[in-house]
């Protein structure tokens, strides 16, 4: 029997993948979004897609969004830290103060079950392998509010909740995001034949579009004895900052015949640094993931080649800051 799920920033990076495999799984999905980078979902046509452009921030309009649903994925949020640091008083409002409506939400309908997108960003900078028992050390607004999500989950009284922190996000998607580590050294890569970054030796943790999809949905259908209360840390991979911008540049000179790509070390002011242990998920749940750095890079460089992405580097519909910039969200 398939769920009625409420997905909140349905349309976003994420959502725009997520939304049409719960479709085909034999889902009923509810998107709630304020729809500020368009509408992926025009060529769908399926009774079981609900479509309501919200605020999250209007609580009582989210309550009744949620009316029927079994389940809520909470997607929505100022998305990373240079985002949430253009408005830290915006990104608080969204992120954190309107997270509160979430819980009211998931209360008043009698959600069965909340699935919250946190970050690997709470980690901040640590040593050794992160795991999921490990407190917090974030560094930026967007990760302080993440982990205070978390805590508020915590002490709401639900029960029914599973916490996500992902590791940066790669690959392409309808909805798509170029401010993204790989995502940007790749469109860089393309364009500029130059990769820039900060430090170098900053490790990030990455996992694929088509891998955090699968992790949604088996958080949603798993059952309740496998997922209740617990958070995982989920990634592919964790490779530096420099060797990401060197693994980018690899496969575009190999696979694309792209003339040689410069690499620019710049001088540091981003230190967040983790090592993001993910074998809980694959020993509890049996996540492996499967898509590949390479794969992710090759899929924006193929879209780039169909011309599925217009003005890669300046368009604010593949850049947070950019739009937020540009529509001067309130």
């Amino acid at each position: 029997m398939g769920k009625t799920v409420l997905i909140t920033g349905g349309a976003g990076y994420v959502g725009s993948v997520l939304v049409p495999t719960l479709l085909q799984a034999g889902h009923r999905v509810i998107v709630y979004d304020l729809y500020l980078f368009g509408k992926p979902f025009t060529s769908i046509k399926n009774k079981n897609l609900v479509e309501i452009e919200g605020d999250i921030r209007d609580g009582e309009k989210l309550i009744r969004a949620g009316r029927d649903a079994d389940c809520l994925i909470h997607l929505a949020c100022i998305a990373n830290d240079p985002s949430f640091e253009l408005n830290p008083a915006l990104g608080k409002s969204i992120n954190y103060d309107a997270f509160f409506h979430v819980l009211e939400t998931v209360k008043r309908n009698n959600i069965k079950r909340l699935i919250f997108a946190s970050s690997a960003s709470v980690y901040g900078t640590m040593e050794g392998e992160v795991t999921e028992d490990r407190r917090g050390n974030p560094l930026t607004g967007y990760g302080k509010y993440k982990l205070l999500c978390e805590d508020t989950l915590r002490d709401s009284g639900l029960k029914n909740y599973v916490i996500v922190r992902p590791g940066s996000i790669f690959g392409y998607a309808p909805r798509l995001r170029l401010d993204l580590i790989t995502n940007n050294f790749t469109i860089n890569g393309l364009i500029n034949r130059k990769i820039s970054f900060r430090g170098g030796w900053q490790l990030r943790p990455h996992i694929g579009i088509n891998d955090i999809i699968r992790v949604y949905k088996l958080l949603l259908e798993a059952p309740e004895s496998m997922v209740q209360q617990k958070i995982f840390n989920v990634s592919f991979k964790n490779i530096t900052v420099a060797d990401t911008a060197m693994l980018v540049a690899g496969v575009l000179e190999e696979r694309y015949a792209s003339p040689a790509i410069r690499i620019e070390k710049l001088e540091v002011f981003d230190n967040r640094s983790y090592h993001l242990n993910s074998e809980k998920i694959k020993k509890e749940l049996r996540f492996v993931p499967a898509f590949t750095v390479e794969e992710g890079v090759a899929s924006i460089a193929n879209a780039a080649g169909n011309n599925l992405i217009k003005d890669g580097l300046d368009n604010p519909l593949y850049h947070n800051v950019k739009m937020m910039q540009f529509i001067n969200l309130k």
